[in-house]
C-alpha cells in the first residue's frame, strides 16, 4: 500500500500535478534534497513548473516500522528529468517517512541524496 502510494506521488510529480501532494502529505511535511529544504506549501506551489520528467523507475524498497503508525521507506530512484536548466541526478537514494493519521497513511518527510 505504501509503495503504491509513494509511486503515485512520483507519477503526480512527473505530470506536474500538485494534487497528490495536497492530499497525501501532512501539514508539517518537509522535503529535503540537494536543492534545499521545502515545506508542503513550497512543494505544492513548485510542482506545476518544477521539472520536465521523461521517465523514472523505483527499486530496492526497504521498510523499517518505527511503530504501528509510522514507517520509514527507503529505495533507489532512477530518473531522467530536467529541473529548470539543471539535469536532475540520474540516481538518488530516497528515504520517506509515512505516518498514519485518522486511518490514512500520509507522507511526513521526503529526503533524497544522489
Amino acid at each position: 500500500q505504501i509503495i503504491a502510494l509513494d509511486t503515485d506521488g512520483w507519477n503526480s510529480w512527473a505530470k506536474n500535478d500538485p494534487t497528490w501532494f495536497v492530499e497525501n502529505t501532512t501539514e508539517s511535511f518537509v522535503s529535503i534534497s540537494s536543492s534545499g529544504v521545502a515545506s508542503k506549501a513550497e512543494v505544492v506551489k513548485g510542482v506545476p513548473a518544477d521539472c520536465k520528467v521523461s521517465s523514472f523507475s523505483l527499486s530496492d524498497f526497504s521498510f523499517t516500522r518505527l511503530d504501528e503508525n509510522a514507517v520509514l521507506l527507503t529505495y533507489i530512484a532512477h530518473q531522467d528529468a530536467m529541473c529548470g536548466t539543471d539535469k536532475a541526478p540520474e540516481t538518488v537514494r530516497v528515504a520517506v517517512n509515512y505516518v498514519r493519521r485518522h486511518g490514512r497513511w500520509l507522507e511526513a518527510m521526503y529526503m533524497q541524496s544522489p
